[in-house]
């Protein structure tokens, strides 16, 4: 067997095992709440955001849509893909894994692959959904760049945190330490990550929450590069209109960048030297 057909094989074994588990039809609820849920209530043409924001196009109601990719999907995919390494490690499976005739690279590519899509699948297609609603309720669609960009943006996301989850697998022997792990870096990023801001901001003699304030804008800005939450939403304002945070389009997907290579080679990196 090739070693195409070997890593194709083990990937869609991954992605089967975890697309259809049982925590993935508890978390898929979720799912639905959170994105074509958001979708419905931010597409209504009377809301009203904070700050007196009304979202007056597909685009615009798709970027707020987005706080459920944050809050909801990263959080399922820390919870489908923290045991990826653990488990098999605690079972002596790992042992067994290792022994197999195929490169450890082509075996954390097939995990990391694998542990992506089955997150990636529902979520691009809730994510799909919730076009359609928001064409439903505003009769409007977004131009295929604005689209391509959000579904890319989505998939980006989910992809670091699958990384972040599956590299405290590798490190951790016990699934317990290995899923407290992946929450905490979740809960950095997505809670603690405004008092990091505040605290650099106070530190530097910067207005804080000032929002005409050019400074805290840049440097509210450039902080979110070092988020992978921050630089989701920056993906997603390189196609919104009167949005500047000092941040250029090109550094944003530089950024995207080096957030998918550098975790990646470090769980790639961590599986050639790993002992079950």
């Amino acid at each position: 067997m090739s070693s195409y057909k070997k890593v194709r094989s083990v990937t869609i074994a991954h992605l089967s095992n975890r697309l259809f588990s049982a925590r993935m039809a508890i978390m898929l609820p979720i799912l639905i709440l959170f994105i074509p849920g958001m979708a419905w209530g931010f597409s209504d043409p009377k809301v009203m955001l904070p700050g007196g924001i009304t979202p007056s196009s597909a685009t615009e109601v798709m970027f707020y849509t987005s706080l459920g990719i944050v809050f909801g999907a990263t959080m399922c995919a820390v919870l489908l893909s923290f045991d990826g390494i653990s488990k098999d490690r605690a079972s002596g499976v790992l042992e067994i894994k290792l022994s197999q005739p195929m490169q450890r690279s082509h075996q954390s590519l097939s995990l990391v692959v694998g542990h992506w899509l089955a997150i990636l699948i529902p979520t691009w297609i809730l994510w799909a959904i919730s076009y359609v609603i928001v064409n439903y309720r505003m009769g409007d669609w977004p131009s295929i760049i604005d689209a391509l960009t959000s579904f890319i943006s989505v998939a980006l996301i989910l992809l670091w945190y699958v990384l972040f989850s599956l590299i405290a697998s590798s490190h951790a022997r016990e699934q317990g330490t290995s899923i407290a792990f992946g929450v905490g870096v979740w809960f950095l990023f997505t809670f603690l990550w405004a008092l990091v801001t505040t605290m650099v901001a106070f530190a530097s003699g910067v207005s804080i929450g000032e929002e005409n304030d050019p400074k805290w804008i840049d440097l509210e800005g450039v902080l979110d590069l070092f988020s992978p939450n921050g630089v989701f939403h920056h993906l997603l304002e390189t196609r919104l209109t009167g949005v500047e945070r000092g941040v250029s389009p090109l550094i944003s997907w530089f950024v995207a960048l080096i957030w998918s290579l550098v975790p990646w080679y470090w769980f790639n990196s961590r599986m050639k030297i790993i002992q079950p």
